[in-house]
């Protein structure tokens, strides 16, 4: 399996993609937080948190993260390389997991550097109020949803061999985990409360308080194995 990360991981800053990934994305989240006007800009605000920040960056996770993770089996296919993967002393889940951690290590790179943010906040801020357990527990919250749009991704590029094909799936699908449902439980609150649950921004919000429920975490690790394991199945036939 480690065979696969460090192939794959290594892959992404043999070439532009991985910098322009990381560069694109620090560079949208800086213009939002702090030189667009508007309410996710953290200076207009007024406040000493970084909520327009865990706010912001799901979205831009719903678009960045199927756009790297898009190529995952596509080029495989398109190459014929995974005919020689698979001849590989490798099992199926290996070749899935390695694929997976490299794109989610690629994520929590492109996290790290914004920890500026919360110093910078905390510096900016004399009187010390900011609240460091909110922000902790909305980073563990954004690992958990990488992860997860993470293993949609994958997922979504097993299921067809065109890049673009597999990049709209994975949008879609990860648009409807964590916005749909919850906008459709919105819409008819006469749905069971199970409906509700199952929503990824419901679970985000909840960890952000900077509580950490196991029911959360369980449902994140689930729905990621879930579309993991379709990803093995789909590989295996």
């Amino acid at each position: 399996m480690f065979a696969i990360f460090k192939k794959e991981f290594n892959t992404f800053f043999a070439g532009p993609v991985g910098y322009m990934v990381v560069g694109l994305f620090l560079l949208f989240n800086g213009l939002l937080l702090w030189f667009f006007e508007g309410n996710w800009n953290i200076i207009d605000t007024g406040f000493a948190d970084m909520q327009s920040f865990f706010d912001s960056t799901p979205w831009l996770f719903l678009l960045l993260i199927p756009v790297i993770t898009m190529r995952s089996f596509c080029d495989e296919f398109t190459s014929g390389t995974i005919e020689i993967l698979k001849t590989r002393p490798l099992t199926n889940w290996q070749i899935v997991m390695g694929k997976f951690w490299a794109y989610l290590a690629l994520i929590v790179l492109s996290l790290l550097p914004t920890v500026v943010y919360a110093i910078s906040i905390s510096i900016l801020e004399q009187s010390g109020s900011i609240d460091w357990g909110t922000i902790i527990g909305s980073y563990i919250g954004l690992f958990f949803l990488g992860a997860t749009f993470t293993a949609i991704g994958i997922f979504s590029s097993i299921v067809s061999k065109n890049q673009i094909l597999a990049f709209l799936i994975a949008v879609l699908i990860s648009f409807v985990f964590y916005y749909g449902i919850e906008q459709w439980a919105i819409w008819y609150p006469r749905l069971p409360d199970i409906i509700h649950k199952l929503s990824l921004y419901e679970h985000y919000k909840s960890i952000g308080k900077g509580v950490l429920d196991t029911r959360n975490l369980v449902y994140f690790i689930s729905i990621s194995f879930i579309f993991l394991f379709f990803t093995r199945t789909r590989l295996e036939n």
